[in-house]
This record gives structure tokens, sequence and C-alpha cells, in this order.
């Protein structure tokens, strides 16, 4: 792998460990100490292409190729542009051939190819599409959101389910400690047999589990019933059964072989045998001789 460098002050990664390298929209990258250095104030131009830039737009480079990391600045900042979904659209076919405009402009920016040519196309479209635009990205902040929250909640959750098994695992600790001196302290100081204080506390800890059990076995039963309760309150939808019928083909054509017809009267001659691993998988020679029959025999008689 080639060590990091920062193509303004020659400074390596091998040379400097902690060395911290940033990136920006014309996809160059800088050391956090050049960045630092350059942009004393909130813009300044790239010292490599003149690229006007922003200190606050720069971030840790991510990936080693730089033309990936403009791209993926490219394509963030384009997709709140062209932000439109599938219901914006009357056709599927129309969606993806607007998801097909926005991968073009995307690499026509990042291959700088028709760049003045894109950009006029971008202005036009973000004037024509204003409000849609706006609407857009309201509504993805709004799910973001959402999301965001539900991480949270499930985090929350996670820590909290985390911090109650710990606590149930030392409460276990705890009463086998005290088990282990109840029954110590009894064979110290009972005047009875050790076989008999032993029994006692066996019988004591059997007793414990069974009561466990039980309210296990309760609680789950009530949830059972409620569960029911849920079932039996909702509406049960009467529907005839369901009657299979085979799919009827209009070839246009000739129809084709059979697949016994297939097998017995020579079709087979000049097509290769099927190997165990393509049997395996569920292809036959049969199947496509068979294929290849009705594709050549479609659509003869319109």
């Amino acid at each position: 792998m080639d060590e990091q460098s920062c193509p303004r002050c020659k400074t390596t990664s091998y040379r400097n460990k902690s060395l911290k390298l940033l990136v920006n929209v014309c996809g160059h990258k800088l050391c956090q100490t050049c960045v630092d250095v350059l942009f004393t104030r909130p813009s300044a131009a790239c010292p490599l292409c003149n690229t006007p830039l922003r200190r606050s737009d720069f971030r840790v480079q991510q990936y080693e190729d730089a033309s990936v990391e403009r791209e993926v600045d490219i394509r963030k900042k384009i997709v709140k542009i062209f932000n439109k979904r599938e219901e914006d659209f009357k056709t599927l076919l129309e969606y993806n051939d607007y998801l097909e405009e926005v991968e073009t402009i995307i690499f026509n920016l990042a291959n700088k190819t028709d760049v003045d040519e894109t950009k006029k196309k971008i202005e036009l479209y973000k004037r024509e599409n204003e409000k849609i635009i706006r609407k857009n990205n309201s509504k993805i902040s709004q799910e973001e959101a959402m999301l965001k929250a539900s991480l949270e909640s499930e985090k929350l959750n996670f820590e909290e389910n985390r911090k109650r098994l710990l606590a149930e695992e030392r409460d276990v600790e705890k009463q086998k400690r005290k088990e282990k001196e109840s029954l110590i302290n009894d064979l110290i100081y009972a005047n009875a047999p050790a076989e008999e204080v032993i029994a006692r506390h066996l019988h004591v800890k059997r007793q414990q589990e069974q009561d466990e059990q039980e309210r296990k076995s309760f609680f789950f039963s009530e949830k059972n019933k409620y569960k029911n309760v849920i079932h039996a309150n909702q509406a049960i939808i009467e529907a005839p059964l369901y009657e299979y019928k085979a799919v009827h083909m209009d070839w246009k054509g000739p129809t084709p072989p059979a697949d016994a017809q297939i097998q017995n009267d020579g079709y087979l001659k000049h097509i290769r045998s099927a190997n165990p691993a393509e049997k395996a998988g569920g292809y036959s020679e049969s199947l496509a001789c068979k294929r290849a029959l009705q594709e050549a025999f479609d659509c003869l008689l319109i």
C-alpha cells in the first residue's frame, strides 16, 4: 500500500505517524497543518488547482483514491438538488431515466467532462424545481431525524437491557454467595449431622427454583392469553379456496415440442450434456433445448 503524503509540505505517514489528511470538493488532499496555515480565513484557494474552497468543507480522507473522495463529495451535493422520488413520476421508466440523468451529471463533474454545460443544466433544474427540491429536502430531514431518534432509542434500550442483565448476574452471584455462607454456618453451628444440613439446603434451593419456574410459567401464560384475546377480536375474512389453473401460452407460432418428445426424437443429439454441478443447480440439456425452440418458434405467425 502506498504511504500517505501531503502534496504541499511533502510530509509522509512514514515520518509522521499521526498524519491526518483532509480533502475538499476539488479532490486534492492536504494535511491538517497545511489546512490550518492556508485557511486562516474562512475561505481560500486550493494550492494545487486554485479552486475556491471553504475551511468548513474539509473532512478527513476516507479513501486512498482521491478521485473516489471527489465523487463522494459531488454525489452528496447533487442528490440534495436532484432529490425527486419514484412517487414524483408517472411511470417507473420516467423515474429510471431521471436516475440515469443524475448519474450522467455526477460522472461529468467527477471526470471534468462538459463541466460548463453540466453546471448550466444543474442551475436550470434548480430554478425550475425549486419548490420540489425544498419540499423533498424537508421530507428527507424529517426521515433522517426519525431514523436518528429510532437509533438512539434502540441504543438506549440496549444499554438498559445490558445494565439489567449485569444487575441480574450480580444478584445471582450474591445469592450464591449467601447460600454458600449459610450452608457453611449451618455446618459449623447446627446441632445436626452434615448430611441432614446439606439435604435441608438442597430442599430449600429446589423449592426456590420451583417457585421461580411457576412464576415464569404464569407470566408466559398470561402473555399468551393476551395474544389470544387480540387474535379473537380480529375479524375473520372468508374467501373461496385457491384453485390452481395452468398458464395458457399463446405462442403466435408452432407449439414447441413437449419434454418427452425432446428426449425421444433426437433433439438433444448435438447438445452438450449437463455436468453434475449444473444438474444440481436445476439445469438440464432438455431445458436449454426447449427454451431455444420456444424462442425460435415464437411469433412466427403474427
